[in-house]
């Protein structure tokens, strides 16, 4: 009997261990477009770390709890990305991360689309945001798609900027086995 029952817990903790990944930085880009003025400015973020836990079968246990490194952000313009690292805007010296957990992962109508709702945290306010993502297999682990938008004013980015309020944000995540 305890032969089997060691055997039960070994089986359940190999499947469990299965499905837990990291985001790599290699082939992730974390990207951003908001309008400025009648035009586009684009950047990029990275530093990107965290754990996720995915099983494309079975979504019930499935968790994401990934951050970013807010200094870290590029526009390809050093003096407005020291202006964005700033404490009008992303105030990097008192909050350094950008943090994203999960709160559900739901499939999608489509075959390799699921639904993600989390708490998303920046400058120490949090917001629920909700959008889809694709999941393909690559390298041993997953590539994650997706994209949602939010307000920067509702995470106290930017006070009175011209800068548009709504920013798009581009999420293109590969995970790998831990």
């Amino acid at each position: 009997m305890k032969k089997w029952l060691a055997f039960i817990i070994m089986v359940t903790v190999a499947d469990f261990d299965s499905t837990q990944y990291v985001p790599s930085e290699q082939g992730s880009s974390i990207s951003f477009k908001i309008g400025n003025f009648g035009f586009d400015v684009t950047g990029k973020l990275t530093g990107i770390h965290g754990t996720i836990q995915f099983d494309p079968q079975n979504s019930a246990n499935d968790s994401f709890d990934v951050a970013i490194d807010a200094g870290s952000i590029n526009t390809g313009n050093s003096l407005r990305d020291k202006h964005l690292q700033g404490e009008s805007y992303l105030d990097v010296a008192d909050y350094p991360k950008i943090h994203f957990i999960s709160t559900s992962i739901v499939p999608a109508a489509n075959k390799g689309m699921f639904v993600l709702t989390g708490r998303l945290t920046i400058k120490n306010i949090v917001r629920e945001i909700k959008f889809p993502f694709a999941v393909t297999s690559a390298d041993g682990g997953y590539l994650f798609k997706g994209t949602f938008k939010i307000k920067r004013k509702d995470f106290n980015v930017g006070g009175t900027s011209t800068i548009s309020d709504e920013l798009e944000v581009s999420l293109n995540v590969q995970a790998k086995k831990v």
